[in-house]
């Protein structure tokens, strides 16, 4: 049963034994993505385009499955849809070891490691969308934020884990060891998982999804275009260290990544205490004064203390903005509003790589930083008008 009443200590570690879950979920993702790339390019001879796809098939799954994840886990509770995306994790890597003892067929073997991804990106979903439900339901509806929090630090956490990992497993003993050691990861997981008692699933008639879609629609908006922010420090801050001439670029992304963390840390209970729009317009504020200081910084430490503070400020978005949208539909709908206001995440990742790309190519790589900016402005434009919205709109808002 919930318990609303839990607090410091033992409140975290109740959600840390559920969001460990989606860790182990993340790590099977975190391990092979250092390795599938060159594997498919320098061992089986493929092409960059071909190495490309295999990874981006995860995330294209991911993208398309995730509003069914969220409403599987509405119907039949979060943890056998949790178990179920854990099974997907296991045959992920039960496919990258057929992939590899195919290996004298490599049209086969490609062919195998494609599907693997694509099942990895369906259980991402199911376990990512469910882990969070299912801590929302062990510790109480109050405790959604920092939820949210916990599951985006065991998601970071396990990626930078896995990929190093991954690496030494592979130089270690192949393929063939690496997809033992993620179906022993998901295996161990699912054992873990099953003897918990299950969270019932609540009751009452689900929204359709467009309904569920029009009561969260602008706070995706909000989550997305502050997203670009962190895509263009993710994948060109390399690119703009090059473009100056400095080096540390790597140690950029750490910056990035420990003020991620640490805000998510330091500040569990903000949400609760302050709403979640009024965070996340602070959050906003932060993350643009840290992409102006990028784009416009004439020396490394400007540009690393701009990475920080775009990190800290990112940190608490995607919580703070999910409280607000999962509550603006009823309680059976809210794993369907999660995982629809994440789509939005996932599609500006996707689409902020290849737009910030062709905006560099024409003005340059600074440009991008500043470009990301405005668009952090355009959230904090419209989670001001959220804000002043009356709480009636709020949630009987619907395309009905």
């Amino acid at each position: 049963m919930p318990e609303p009443a839990l607090s410091g200590l033992r409140l975290n570690l109740r959600i840390v034994s559920v969001v460990s879950y989606n860790f182990a979920s993340y790590l099977t993702i975190g391990l092979p993505l250092a390795v599938l790339p060159g594997y498919v390019h320098d061992v089986m001879g493929f092409s960059a385009f071909w190495a490309g796809l295999a990874i981006s098939l995860q995330y294209f799954a991911t993208l398309l499955s995730r509003p069914h994840a969220g409403r599987y886990a509405d119907l039949f509770g979060p943890k056998s849809i949790v178990v179920l995306g854990l099974c997907g994790c296991f045959l992920s890597g039960l496919s990258y070891l057929l992939a590899d003892l195919a290996s004298g067929w490599p049209l086969v073997s490609l062919a195998l490691l494609c599907l693997g991804r694509l099942i990895l990106g369906i259980g991402q979903s199911l376990a990512g969308t469910g882990s969070t439900l299912w801590g929302v339901g062990v510790v109480g509806a109050s405790h959604i934020g920092r939820v949210i929090s916990w599951n985006g630090i065991v998601t970071y956490g396990a990626m930078a884990l896995g990929a190093p990992l991954g690496v030494l497993c592979y130089r270690l003993s192949g393929l063939s060891g690496l997809a033992i050691v993620i179906m022993a990861v998901a295996l161990l997981a699912i054992v873990l998982a099953l003897p918990r008692p299950k969270v019932t699933a609540s009751k009452g008639k689900p929204l359709p999804f467009r309904a569920v879609l029009g009561r969260v629609w602008l706070y995706g908006m909000a989550l997305a275009l502050a997203t670009t922010g962190f895509g263009v420090i993710a994948t060109f801050i390399t690119l703009f260290y090059d473009a100056k001439g400095w080096s540390g670029a790597a140690f950029a992304l750490t910056l990035f990544s420990a003020a991620f963390v640490g805000a998510r840390l330091l500040f569990p209970d903000s949400i609760n205490r302050h709403g979640g729009l009024n965070v996340a317009m602070l959050c906003f504020v932060v993350e643009m004064v840290g992409l102006l200081l990028t784009g416009f910084a004439a020396a490394p430490w400007m540009a690393k203390i701009g990475v920080l503070l775009a990190g800290a400020g990112f940190s608490l978005v995607f919580p703070a903005l999910g409280v607000v949208a999962v509550k603006a539909v009823p309680q059976q709908n809210q794993g369907a509003a999660l995982a629809t206001y994440t789509v939005f995440m996932d599609m500006s990742l996707g689409v902020t790589g290849p737009l910030a790309g062709l905006v560099m190519a024409w003005a340059g790589v600074p440009v991008i930083y500043i470009a990301a900016a405005g668009l952090v402005a355009v959230a904090l434009l419209l989670a001001w008008r959220l804000k002043k919205r009356p709480p009636q709109e709020a949630v009987s808002s619907s395309p009905y």
